[in-house]
């Protein structure tokens, strides 16, 4: 009887789970709604603070343009919904920690939640360093080369696409430390060979800055200099985990 009992077992464990997956992205989808709710009536206003690193650096008598019907309107509410997004994200994680955290062992636990936390305060200070360093300076670059009689004038929807990719590469490029970490703890390298590989590190963060950043010098070397520094990074976390470890961090079986 207990055998036959056992697929349903099995049956309505899975539903549970289903259903409390259900509800944590219930919480999560409605922190972002209740964020978004709270943001919209200052659409505009994020929208002009988002654009003034480019205002600053328009010719005189520069202005941004919309060339479509709708985008006065769109592009402010699109912003607006990435900010919420973005202001939400420690809630949405939590969600997503509190779901798994249940199946994982005590010292998965006490590794996940640096490496959470970590890896959400490096995407922060990867858009800020993107939007109080790089901006001004990619901007100051593309005015500077445009061509005589030629007006500077970007279209809002455009201007909110690029840097909402800038702000994208920059907060993905500074996750390098958490990625090595979780490479090193999984076994796949060892600090040790992240540090012989040390010249390929730098060769690869410059190929990606190449590809990722506009076509120009200052702005790719704005981030494959904070790559490489943070692969350093990296490798002294992956080596202080390393010495955990080794100092008596409990097996699996706990």
């Amino acid at each position: 009887m207990s055998d036959a009992e056992r697929p349903d077992d099995g049956e309505q464990s899975l539903i549970s789970h289903l259903i409390e997956l259900r509800a944590r992205l219930l919480k999560a989808v409605a922190a972002v709604l209740l964020v978004l709710l709270a943001l919209l009536p200052f659409a505009n206003k994020l929208y002009g603070w988002l654009a003034l690193p480019l205002i600053q650096h328009l010719p005189q008598g520069g202005t941004m343009i919309a060339t479509e019907v709708a985008s006065p309107f769109l592009t402010p509410l699109k912003l607006a919904f990435f900010v919420a997004l973005f202001i939400a994200i420690p809630v949405v994680l939590y969600q997503l920690w509190a779901f798994v955290a249940p199946g994982l062992y005590r010292h998965e636990k006490r590794l996940a939640v640096p490496i959470l936390v970590s890896s959400v305060l490096l995407f922060y200070i990867g858009c800020a360093f993107a939007y109080f360093l790089v901006l001004p300076a990619v901007f100051t670059f593309m005015t500077a080369v445009a061509p005589a009689g030629v007006a500077v004038m970007p279209d809002i929807g455009h201007y909110l696409s690029f840097v909402l990719m800038l702000f994208l590469a920059f907060g993905l490029c500074f996750e390098v430390p958490v990625v090595l970490v979780i490479l090193v703890a999984l076994g796949v390298v060892t600090p040790t060979q992240l540090a012989e590989g040390r010249r390929y590190a730098i060769v690869g963060s410059f190929v990606i800055a190449a590809v990722l950043t506009p076509p120009d010098v200052l702005s790719q070397t704005m981030l494959a200099v904070p790559m490489c520094l943070l692969y350093e990074v990296g490798i002294f976390g992956a080596r202080a985990l390393m010495r955990g470890d080794s100092s008596g961090q409990p097996s699996a079986t706990n």
